[in-house]
């Protein structure tokens, strides 16, 4: 069993900047990646960036890459979103989900066994 608790999401003023973080607490050994997904009222599940556990390896959805940049600290078993340059349209529930095992869909929240309860981002004009 793993458990993930997101934290760090607020309001912020368009162009500004967040930090989100994401502990990972129980099995964190099983772990093989981690990855951050968003969901604005009405709109889909949508990926937005993946980190490998072990190797570090990172992966973005091409709307934020060059503006979010994923990391870890293994040894807090936690991961961290950095959003920098926010825009109106980035609004959104963000929420942290652990895979445990391989596979080449990163993209698909099924692919996610574990998720956290989210935490909102608010960008204002």
């Amino acid at each position: 069993q793993v458990q993930l608790v997101e934290s760090g999401g607020g309001l912020v003023q368009d162009g500004g900047s967040l930090r989100l973080s994401c502990a990972a607490s129980g099995r964190t050994f099983s772990i093989y990646a981690m990855a951050w997904f968003r969901q604005a009222p009405g709109k889909e599940r949508e990926f937005v960036a993946l980190i490998g556990w072990s190797a570090g390896n990172t992966y973005y959805s091409d709307s934020m890459k060059g503006r979010f940049a994923i990391s870890r600290d293994n040894a807090k078993n936690t991961i961290y979103l950095q959003m920098n340059s926010l825009k109106p349209e980035d609004t959104a529930v963000y929420y942290c989900a652990a895979a445990m095992r391989s596979t080449s869909a990163w993209y698909d929240s099924a692919s996610y066994r574990y998720w956290g309860q989210g935490t909102q981002v608010t960008v204002s004009s």
